[in-house]
This record gives structure tokens, sequence and C-alpha cells, in this order.
């Protein structure tokens, strides 16, 4: 059975805090069964992390700041801008947030959200001595979908990707393309009990143990698509530019 429950008592952070002290102190301070065992899976919000690394950076204007994380321009529409940043996400405003942050300044998603996942199980392991996956996770929207959810951008000691092709359904026929993206799995779930305004950033998922491995299990980046393999990888603009480009060589 798979249970998941947030973490209480979390206070703000700020930069050069140790996040995994931090959490590791609230941890202690809740009732024994929500400690962590073994097997757990910890789902840690970008923004914490964020915020721990110092990522926050002064910026009178939202805009420069999503200019300097854009690698790539996918679509706009008007001011909103949907762009590849340089983890290889593509996601609204390059993932820079003016929430919850002081005024004039925003906060730019981690430089390695794989790296800071792995930092996090290190720690809180050698803490707890336990076996560990950690998740650190984001929202984002998604294309032809109302809403957005949590996804994860960085993992550590997590089975990202469960392969299910060349096994058998329920019918007894082959499966040929299903890929489960798992840990986008676990943080959309992890967001239901932390949400969006409850000062909850960390959760613990426990049921899953046969996703938690070591820590040199692939990370999140391996759950982005390949450029080769990305049917929908021009945006409108580079659509048009492409086309123009194409008249123009044909005449």
């Amino acid at each position: 059975m798979m249970q998941v429950w947030a973490v209480e008592g979390i206070p703000e952070i700020v930069a050069g805090d140790d996040l995994a002290a931090v959490i590791g102190e609230a941890l202690l301070r809740v009732e024994l069964v929500e400690t962590l065992v073994d097997g757990d899976i910890l789902v840690v919000t970008s923004k914490v992390v964020s915020k721990a690394e110092g990522r926050q950076v002064e910026a009178a204007d939202r805009e420069d700041a999503i200019t300097s994380q854009t690698v790539r321009l996918v679509a706009q529409r008007g001011t909103t801008r949907i762009v590849e940043n340089p983890l290889g996400l593509v996601l609204a405003a390059a993932g820079v947030d003016a929430s919850n942050t002081p005024e004039g300044t925003v906060l730019l998603l981690p430089e390695d959200p794989d790296r800071s996942a792995r930092e996090l199980k290190a720690a809180l392991e050698a803490r707890f001595g336990i076996r560990l996956g950690v998740i650190v996770s984001d929202t984002l929207g998604r294309p032809w979908r109302q809403g957005q959810i949590d996804l994860a951008i960085g993992a550590a000691g997590v089975r990202v990707l469960d392969d299910l092709r060349g096994t058998l359904d329920a019918a007894g026929r082959p499966l040929e393309v299903t890929i489960t993206a798992t840990a986008d799995e676990v943080a959309s779930a992890a967001d239901l009990v932390t949400g969006k305004s409850r000062g909850l950033p960390v959760a613990v998922v426990r049921g899953l143990a046969h996703l938690v491995g070591e820590a040199d299990e692939p990370g999140a980046r391996s759950i982005v698509r390949p450029a080769a393999e990305d049917m929908f990888r021009l945006g409108s603009s580079e659509a048009y530019a492409e086309g123009y480009q194409a008249g123009l060589d044909a005449r």
C-alpha cells in the first residue's frame, strides 16, 4: 500500500541553509510512524532547493531573467513565452518564479537538480542509516491539457522510467511502446499533500521501495525526450521561420 504525507515544521529556507539538516530535524520531530524507513522516497519542491542554493537573483524585470534562462524559444503568445531552459525542460517562463520571493527578485530553478537530489540522498541516508530515493519536483503545464501538475526535474536513487516494452498486458498481448514515467507520477502524488500555498515543501512517499536504488540510477534529466525523437520539436516561431526560408529557397 502506498502512503504519502507532507513533512511539517520546515521553516522558511534562505541561501546557505543546510537543507538536508533542516529536513532531517523536521523528520525527527514528527511521530515515529512518519520518520523515514528503508525504501521511502522523499519529494522536495525545487523552490526550497533553489532558495538553499542561492538561486534567488535581483531582477527588476522578470522578462530579462527569463531571457537569461532561455536556450530556445518554442512559442510565444503576447508576453507568455514557452521556452527550453538550460536543463532541457520546455516550460513557461523558463521556470523563473516570482512568487514567495522579495520584491525585485526572482527564483531560478536549481542549476543541476539531479546533483541536488544526490546530495540530499547522501546526507539523509547517512543520518538515518536507510536506503532512500529523492525527487526534486517542479510545477509544469502540459500541451493539450488544462492545468498544471508537479513533475520530477531532479532525482537520485529512483527508477525514473519503468520500461514495460516487451512485457504482456492483462490480456496477454505484448506492450510495444509503454514506458511509465514513474518519477513524474511520484512527484504528482506528493503535490496532492503539499499543495502550492500551504508552506509544506517536502513529502514522504512510502510503499514504492521497488523503485528505490543506488545513487547512480539515471536522474530526471534522462526523462527529457531527445531532440531526434521529438515529433513536436519545432515551436510556432521556428516552424514559421523554417517555412518562410524554405519558400525563399524555392524561388
